[in-house]
């Protein structure tokens, strides 16, 4: 079995946080954590709190059954809820490698596992944009051509400022819960007075595409894999 951990959502954001901060203090060497959220927020970037309408998209989205959660990583408002389950990848990157390229090789470390088992299961595994995906970016894990998982990160400095240390995070929609999550997001960005409008058809889940009953254990054996690698 894999460990995924059920949390709030409030408290799986600061569970990341508290990783990070571990890494950083030089208490770990590196931080995997997978956790399904037990409750249903939107979440979305610290910046959106500042638009003028914000407070009243807020009250909308709450009275509908998504409350509003504020996070530090960039993008869009993103709909957590049981059907999602979150990887945080903690770790400092080896001194070999220096800064250059430093934020498409996080990128790319997150992405490359869940690739990996989206081929092994039969599917058509991809990275960038797709049109109508909320929180769309270049990237996305996408399966058959349809967003799967959303990507974000954040760096800090290590204990002293000898290294960066970066917690690198996906969103990764297991179950089908599309219709709701599009719903929530487009309803938010309406009352915000923002533009964008997402569409349902744009994502999928993975237990919709292949039960899979063995895929986030196999998932968390190639994540290990990589950062036993790094060290």
């Amino acid at each position: 079995m894999s460990s995924v951990i059920s949390l709030r959502v409030e408290a799986g954001l600061q569970a990341e946080q508290d990783l990070l901060a571990s890494v950083c203090a030089g208490d770990a060497e590196f931080g995997l954590l997978f956790w399904q959220p037990d409750d249903r927020a939107l979440v979305m970037p610290r910046r959106l709190s500042r638009l003028p309408r914000f407070e009243r998209a807020c009250e909308v989205s709450a009275a509908n059954g998504w409350p509003v959660l504020l996070r530090e990583t960039g993008g869009e408002p993103v709909p957590q809820s049981a059907a999602t389950v979150n990887i945080a990848l903690v770790y400092a990157p080896p001194r070999s490698e220096g800064d250059h390229g430093r934020i498409e090789t996080a990128y790319h470390r997150l992405c490359g596992p869940i690739c990996q088992l989206l081929e092994e299961l039969g599917g058509a595994a991809s990275l960038g944009e797709v049109d109508g995906a909320f929180c769309d970016g270049r990237f996305n894990v996408n399966l058959d051509g349809r967003k799967m998982v959303g990507t974000a990160q954040r760096w800090r400095q290590s204990k002293g400022g000898q290294r960066p240390v970066g917690l690198v995070h996906g969103a990764l929609l297991l179950e089908n819960e599309r219709d709701s999550m599009v719903a929530a997001v487009n309803r938010f960005n309406e009352a915000c007075g923002l533009e964008q409008r997402v569409r349902a058809e744009s994502h999928i889940a993975l237990h919709e595409r292949f039960p899979a009953p063995h895929a986030l254990e196999r998932l968390e054996g190639l994540y290990q894999d990589l950062l036993g690698a790094l060290i």
